[in-house]
């Protein structure tokens, strides 16, 4: 059996963030959605459908998966917004009991289908039309999708939690640990290869597990309370406070404090300052002392801007920071207010509260900004991917030129 793992029409309801990636590669947990899909399943090749302005992005960036295609022959096609599972369904179960011909759908939103293929060319715009007219309806209303990222944020804790228990729990754990590294409840820690931790850090796994991925670094005197994940090759810099509910995915240079936050890859927090309750994409760089509010001085429920619906919306949670998409920076001393939305490739300057909407390329403050130049941006990017020994390719570059058309109407 072939799997396909989809983007549907929701890809709107997460921008900035899947601007230039699919939803299913969002992270939440340890894991990408797309990979604890890919877990779950046992998938051995990978079909994914993706927007079709991202087709020769995912194929140059995923050279081993089948992009944008199907298989001519039976196969199972899966949103990738799913949650695998919950106390009332297992995911996997449920898609084995799908006959050929069916689509099993949860409060109207497709989550998986079981039909005979002919070989094609496919994308995310097409797929949900394509699944209906070859199949007939199936409902389930106890499977989750996720449909905001608040609800990432939220369930990141459990997801952390879910993938240590899956992947890295191992009942004979022997946990050698460097001299002067304090850990409570080592059953709940897993450490990889190439791993450093430094005199003084604390690892407390008391209430949740503490994954410490390849290649990681923990300069002294840090303290992690899980559930947390550090991904590879990721530093937290000397005196740090990780709190629990945090993803902080690879190639990080993290320092302060941060709670109940994820972090893309690639992006730094070096210095002092609060970051909690946020989503952060890749190659985003936060100034010394930015610092985030996640909840609101009358401790009402906090509001945020939905791009579908181009204004403000209740996320029904009290505790919400701020969602900051791929390639934006903040300057030293950066103030940033509850449930601010900051797009893709923005440089945020200026002393005043960053508050409510900053649209994609922006280049000041909420007072007093401009569009970024094209050119200037893309020249900062490439620098920045440079450092780290990477380049922005042809395909990356048109997919971000896309988004800079779109977002600024030229």
């Amino acid at each position: 059996m072939n799997f396909v793992i989809f983007d549907d029409n929701k890809s709107e309801n997460f921008y900035p963030l899947t601007l230039n990636r699919a939803i299913f590669d969002l992270r939440c947990g340890v894991l990408k959605l797309r990979q604890r899909i890919e877990n779950l399943l046992d998938v051995e090749e990978s079909y994914l459908i993706v927007a079709d302005y991202l087709h020769n992005f995912y194929e140059e960036k995923h050279p081993d998966s089948k992009i944008n295609m199907l298989p001519s022959d039976e196969i199972t096609l899966i949103n990738g917004r799913v949650l695998t599972q919950n106390q009332n369904y297992s995911l996997k179960e449920k898609i084995s009991e799908l006959r050929i011909g069916e689509r099993l759908e949860s409060n109207n939103q497709i989550v998986a289908a079981k039909l005979k293929a002919e070989e094609m060319t496919i994308c995310s715009e097409m797929i949900e039309k394509f699944i209906i007219e070859k199949t007939t309806l199936k409902t389930d209303n106890d499977i989750f999708l996720f449909e905001y990222i608040w609800q990432m944020i939220h369930e990141n804790g459990n997801l952390i939690t879910k993938d240590f228990n899956d992947i890295f729990y191992l009942e004979d754990n022997l946990l050698q640990l460097e001299m002067g590294v304090t850990a409570l409840n080592p059953y709940n820690i897993w450490i990889g290869e190439g791993a450093s931790l430094k005199p003084g850090v604390v690892l407390d796994a008391t209430e949740g597990p503490i994954v410490i991925d390849e290649g990681a670094i923990v300069m002294a005197n840090s303290v992690i309370i899980g559930p947390v994940y550090i991904g590879k090759n990721t530093t937290i810099k000397a005196l740090s406070k990780i709190y629990p509910n945090t993803s902080i995915g690879p190639v990080c240079k993290i320092g302060g404090e941060v709670e109940d936050t994820i972090i893309s890859g690639y992006s730094n927090k070096q210095h002092e300052g609060f970051l909690g309750h946020s989503y952060l994409g890749e190659w985003i760089n936060l100034g010394a002392d930015t610092n985030n509010s996640d909840l609101k001085n009358n401790y009402k429920n906090v509001s945020v801007y939905f791009y579908p619906e181009k204004n403000k919306i209740d996320t029904n949670t009290r505790f919400m920071g701020t969602i900051i998409g791929d390639h934006s920076k903040t300057a030293i001393n950066t103030s940033i207010n509850t449930g601010t939305v900051i797009g893709l490739g923005c440089n945020i300057f200026g002393g005043s509260l960053v508050s409510g909407f900053l649209p994609c390329f922006t280049w000041g403050d909420n007072y007093n900004h401009h569009i970024y130049n094209w050119n200037k941006f893309i020249e900062t990017a490439s620098l920045v991917k440079l450092r780290r020994n990477l380049k922005i390719e042809n395909s990356e570059k048109e997919v971000l030129k896309h988004i800079y058309q779109i977002t600024n109407n030229k």
